[in-house]
């Protein structure tokens, strides 16, 4: 039996996908408390994202000519303004993820408004432009952080797990765009429980049943004229024989040719567009 579409979506293609890539670095808990300078395995596999990995994924979304997000805090922006430039020269978008991947829940709403404004001064002094879309670094958010973002001219973000369609947050001036934890790598690539942060990488799933189960989401998104995007980290899926899956699963979801690849922006943009009748 064929699912009904859940909408249509640009130049009759039967659904979106928005790959997305957290862009982290060395950032989080261990830079902002300053432990990160005791352990330096830590920062050594924070740092392989942005120094080692992500070249290897521009390289592979190059080959298969489609443009993604990469939500990158701006500390690594500072960082590695090189590397984060090229992002933006090969046709990719950049969002803000924080300055060192703060907690947002732990914020008012000023620290708030001072990590957003130091963020965005940084992306157009070093990339030429603010961002226009958010992902929160922690994962949830407090209730004022939707308005702090509208107010600072963001378009969307892409952070709670409440949906699989974009949809607009009250006001209408801020579209959402779903990022659910069944496509964090993370989840198969990288956590154990003992210990639960493992500096060598280890994982708790094989290499071909992470990829069987990144297809089946995919199926089941295109089955029903979804938009999926991913919480990919360059660190975890930038690895070269991890890489090799990301291509792989590529492949698959370019195989009937009925998929619109976009950014996050263009997601945002088209559905706002297309979906005004939301905001009332």
């Amino acid at each position: 039996m064929t699912e009904a579409r859940a909408t249509a979506w640009p130049e009759g293609k039967q659904s979106a996908v928005a790959l997305a890539f957290d862009l982290d670095g060395p950032t989080g808990d261990a830079m902002l408390t300053g432990s990160i300078w005791d352990r330096p395995e830590y920062f050594a596999q924070g740092a392989y994202g942005p120094w080692r990995a992500l070249d290897r994924i521009l390289a592979l979304l190059d080959r298969r000519q489609v443009r993604a997000t990469f939500f990158t805090p701006a500390w690594v922006v500072e960082t590695w303004p090189d590397k984060c430039r090229t992002i933006v020269d090969r046709g990719h978008e950049v969002g803000h993820h924080g300055y060192k991947h703060e907690k947002y829940w732990d914020l008012s709403a000023d620290q708030q408004g001072d990590v957003i404004d130091t963020s965005q001064r940084i992306f157009r002094n070093t990339l030429g432009a603010a961002a226009v879309g958010f992902r929160t670094p922690s994962g949830d958010w407090r209730p004022e952080t939707p308005a702090l973002l509208a107010e600072r001219g963001f378009e969307y973000s892409s952070s709670m797990r409440g949906d699989d369609r974009p949809y607009f947050h009250p006001g209408g001036r801020l579209v959402e765009i779903p990022a659910r934890s069944d496509m964090d790598d993370y989840a198969s690539l990288a956590y154990t429980t003992n210990p639960d942060w493992p500096s060598g990488g280890d994982r708790i799933a094989s290499y071909e049943l992470t990829l069987d189960n990144w297809v089946r989401e995919f199926d089941g998104y295109h089955r029903e004229g979804l938009c999926l995007t991913t919480i990919f980290h360059p660190k975890v899926i930038g690895k070269p024989g991890r890489a090799v899956l990301l291509d792989r699963w590529i492949d698959h979801m370019q195989e009937d040719g009925a998929v619109w690849f976009a950014t996050c922006q263009e997601v945002s943009t088209w559905w706002r567009t297309n979906n005004r009748k939301e905001e009332q």
